[in-house]
């Protein structure tokens, strides 16, 4: 299974906030959604093309290009998978985290669930992949799933069902939440967000990120209509308000 090949958007050797300690980022090309902030919208096409991307890799390969940093992880550092949407390469996150274990290397699964289903046969896969996950970092767009349809152009049942099933699994989770001035920050929406983490027993750390406009330039170098031109950043006692909800 080593062999498996996975396509990368980018990676980064010196991740200070993907996971816990210093973590080796492995970004995946890939993702369904379509989030009117995105800031990295060349990820969404799952092609490594016109220059885009860092290219196809196995498994193994890139294991070991992680493993020529582990003595900068010390005890608490290691290997995050983020994208894109990793969960669209299911097999290849799966089989880098299985070398990772063998090794006693710490593996964290930055995700926003998308892919996430019922299904006989993903669930198959979703629990091999966790039996070698430490730690799930589940982005959680927005609560009410009218205005996630619109924020993202998906459902968030089977995101907020992932959530569920992981705290059921006792694997660990921290949740993250973006917020846009009246697009996520509505206090109600906040609480009901909050009442939905409390009830996932894994959850050991809430961050609240505030908006920015780091990818509006992207968007305009791809011939791409930014949904949110105009929308300002969140003050910082808007963050902190939200964080009170959310994290007090």
């Amino acid at each position: 299974m080593s062999g498996i090949k996975g396509k990368v958007h980018s990676l980064e050797t010196f991740g200070l906030v993907d996971g816990p300690g210093v973590r080796y980022v492995i970004f995946l090309q890939g993702c369904r959604m379509r989030c009117q902030y995105c800031h990295n919208p060349e990820t969404w096409n799952m092609e490594i093309e016109n220059g885009v991307g860092a290219g196809e890799f196995t498994a193994e390969e890139i294991f070991q290009k992680a493993m020529r940093y582990k003595p900068y992880w010390r005890d608490n550092g290691g290997i995050t998978i983020s994208g894109g949407e990793p969960l669209l390469q299911i097999d290849f996150v799966t089989e880098v985290f299985r070398m990772a274990k063998e090794k006693g290397v710490h593996t964290t699964l930055d995700t926003s669930g998308n892919p996430f289903s019922s299904e006989p046969e993903f669930q198959k896969k979703f629990d091999r992949l966790l039996e070698v996950t430490d730690l799930v970092m589940l982005d959680i767009k927005e609560i009410n799933e009218d205005k996630h349809k619109k924020l993202t152009g998906h459902t968030n049942q089977n995101i907020l069902a992932m959530g569920d099933y992981i705290a059921e699994h006792g694997v660990e989770m921290w949740i993250r939440h973006v917020l846009v001035p009246e697009l996520t920050d509505e206090e109600e929406g906040l609480k009901e967000l909050r009442k939905k983490i409390d009830s996932w027993n894994t959850v050991s750390r809430v961050e609240v990120l505030p908006y920015h406009t780091l990818g509006l330039m992207k968007w305009e170098n791809m011939g791409l209509s930014y949904p949110l031109e105009g929308v300002r950043v969140p003050t910082e006692d808007e963050v902190a308000k939200a964080a009170k909800i959310l994290c007090g």
